[in-house]
């Protein structure tokens, strides 16, 4: 590691001078009472554990970290937070009970009965914990920058990284974890050493749509724990986060699925990652040495970069989910199924995976080749030809059309019209048609893995409001789905997708529309993976919900959230509105629920955080009772034991999970709608694709 004193002299001006706290002498836990409510931080206060010392070196400890030993009237003044958090420490292992700890005035300690006590002070020489100060008190994404104070540095594998803290966790942004790509070559890990480097900043986004950068390998860690350097204790569960946006947009420095709430809630890892999108990521060229999936071997790259370092931001390399929504999930999907994946992670949540539409004449529809692989045959000729004709690369040889595009900038390359999205049958980074979970094999990793939708995926992908009102229902789908007239009057005439008549035949129709869509291009393929994969044992365990309760999300036919009412300026949820597409992960999968609709957002963010969090933590998502009491997560607890266990899927009956607050049991959604699409619950095992 750089001796600090050298650190103003090669990380950039804007954090030039300033003195920087490192993890060198001890480790550095962050606690923080986080009930998610960030209209209330002001109400709460955290604070920083280092590593035992004697009562003499123990307030020179926290000064090292520019803070103070924390006193008993601040204590007393915040008595439940530290109560809660000092009996996680004790809960957690890393701590007996009435544990002594180093105040200013004093020491402290919380017994069995968590009860706060200052005892007398015992011999000065013994070594403690400490107990400082965190001054820090920026609590939001939005908000969160670093100063003069909150840096932090630390040490990994040959390098130092200067990141900082915020209220609630410390924030590593802009890592690099794969050298500059060269365009259409496959990333190698990021080679270099002996540097120092400011991860401070987001990175620039990937290429998309005209602009971001092409050199964009860049990740982001978010912990609550900093291992004193060189130390592999109490090392926290990882989620390892794949941002979406349809492998053509997206970025890992989206507030919505920032880090910091959730691992400081629950006491995890946040890895956020970035890879190459569009023809930059996803150009696939047959008989060519464009051979595709760059971005899906970016994301191997990250996983690398995690395993090999983050131990020493905290998080245990032996305990990895890869967790994402929309294109997220689907790259989540092509991991499991990717040999050289296997073995880099030990779970799997895909959120609003996109899987099908090869129903109703939708044989092309946008959904299907999330999770059914094109050859690069198939993919070039979708794409192939039309890009290099957008990009002004006619020449006759294929060998000089692709030089030509080579030369193309980036920012153009990303910006034509025609544009390169498609995983495909490489037969290195995914060498199957589509994720095999049909028997147990090699080909396929046998970990934990939970999917799920919401609940009404398909009005923001699949179904489109018609631009001018109906006047029948039978126009209504015809528009809504694009579909022939006699595939939108078989959709009436099953009687599996009612009317519901509001008045307003183009809402009824397009409600219609948008089930069909949700169940023929995300909740059937996904229940019949989970159904398959129980069946046969594929995963390690089989786990499946929908979400019944969302703010914002992918609003594509601008219709608007939960209706404003007298009492609810921010829209109540209790009336009826669409669950959008990627309108859970941010509030109930990060904790980052804002705007706060009514008391049950909150519940409800605490609670399905909580359970995915635990998911990450051992591959099962149901929080133990005592956890919950002794964090005092009361709400949770209450759903907890209200709603009862959340099980594996055993049979067709499920079970599944309805989450919302508090979650509902039940069995699989609209298995007899799914049957009429033709993606029966047994899909899969009956030999669908």
């Amino acid at each position: 590691m750089l001796h600090l004193a050298l650190l103003a002299l090669v990380l950039p001006s804007a954090i030039a001078h300033t003195p920087v706290i490192s993890n060198a002498k001890t480790s550095l836990t962050l606690l923080y009472q986080n009930n998610l409510n960030g209209t209330d931080d002001s109400n709460h206060i955290g604070f920083l554990l280092l590593d035992p010392s004697d009562k003499k070196d123990a307030a020179k400890a926290c000064e090292a970290i520019g803070e103070s030993l924390i006193s008993r009237s601040q204590i007393k003044a915040h008595s439940a937070d530290f109560v809660s958090s000092l009996s996680y420490v004790a809960y957690a292992g890393r701590a007996q009970p009435a544990h002594l700890y180093h105040i200013s005035d004093g020491v402290v300690a919380v017994d069995a009965h968590e009860n706060l006590m200052f005892p007398p002070i015992p011999s000065r020489s013994i070594k403690l914990p400490v107990l400082c100060t965190q001054s820090s008190q920026q609590g939001q994404p939005w908000d969160a920058v670093a100063t003069t104070s909150n840096q932090v540095a630390i040490a990994s594998t040959g390098n130092t990284y200067v990141g900082y803290r915020n209220q609630k966790s410390f924030r590593f942004l802009g890592i690099p974890y794969a050298d500059t790509p060269k365009r259409f070559v496959h990333s190698v890990p990021y080679s270099k050493t002996k540097q120092t480097l400011d991860a401070t900043v987001y990175a620039p986004q990937c290429m998309q749509y005209g602009s971001g950068a092409e050199s964009c390998l860049f990740l982001n860690v978010q912990t609550p724990y900093l291992p004193k350097q060189g130390s592999k204790k109490d090392l926290r569960p990882v989620l390892f986060w794949i941002h979406g946006g349809g492998f053509t947009g997206g970025s890992a420095a989206d507030a919505g699925t920032d880090g910091g709430n959730l691992a400081s809630r629950e006491d995890i890892v946040v890895v956020q990652i970035q890879y190459r999108l569009g023809t930059l990521g996803f150009l696939a060229i047959p008989g060519t040495s464009v051979t595709g999936n760059y971005g899906i071997a970016d994301q191997i790259n990250a996983l690398q970069w995690v395993i090999k370092n983050i131990a020493s931001f905290g998080g245990n390399p032996k305990q990895i989910t890869i967790g994402g929504d929309s294109a997220g999930a689907g790259s989540v999907r092509a991991l499991l199924g990717s040999p050289p994946a296997n073995g880099k992670f030990q779970g799997a949540i895909a959120m609003s995976n996109l899987g099908g539409g090869v129903t109703l004449g939708l044989e092309s529809t946008y959904s299907t080749t999330y999770s059914s692989y094109l050859t690069v045959a198939e993919s070039y000729a979708l794409a192939g030809q039309n890009i290099f004709l957008a990009a002004g690369c006619k020449q006759a040889a294929l060998s000089e059309q692709i030089a030509c595009l080579k030369n193309v900038p980036a920012s153009t390359v990303s910006g034509l019209s025609s544009t390169a999205r498609y995983v495909v049958q490489d037969g290195t980074y995914v060498n199957t048609p589509q994720l095999n979970v049909v028997k147990r094999s090699g080909s396929t990793a046998h970990v934990p893995a939970m999917f799920g939708v919401a609940r009404d995926d398909g009005s923001s992908i699949g179904a489109s409001y018609p631009a001018t009102p109906v006047t029948s229902e039978i126009e209504g789908i015809q528009k809504s789905l694009g579909i022939s007239a006699s595939y939108a009057q078989s959709v009436i005439d099953s009687g599996l997708f009612p009317l519901y008549n509001t008045g307003n035949i183009t809402l009824d129709s397009f409600n219609v529309s948008a089930r069909v869509a949700t169940d023929s291009g995300f909740r059937c393929v996904d229940q019949a993976t989970m159904f398959a994969a129980a069946k046969s044992h594929a995963f390690a365990a089989s786990y499946y919900y929908e979400m019944d309760r969302t703010v914002g999300g992918y609003d594509s036919n601008l219709l608007g959230g939960a209706p404003v009412t007298p009492g609810y300026p921010n829209g109540n949820p209790n009336l009826p509105y669409f669950r959008f597409h990627s309108g859970a992960t941010a509030p109930f999968i990060f904790g980052n629920v804002s705007p706060i609709r009514d008391s049950n957002d909150l519940k409800a963010a605490q609670l399905n955080s909580g359970y995915f969090a635990q998911f990450v933590k051992n591959g099962q998502p149901n929080p133990s009772e005592r956890y919950l009491t002794t964090r005092k997560y009361g709400d949770t607890l209450h759903a907890v034991q209200h709603t009862g266990q959340w099980n594996q899927i055993k049979d067709k009956n499920g079970p599944i999970r309805l989450l919302d607050y508090p979650s509902v049991s039940s069995g699989f959604v609209d298995v007899p709608q799914c049957a009429f699409l033709n993606y029966p619950l047994s899909y899969y095992v009956d030999g669908g694709r």
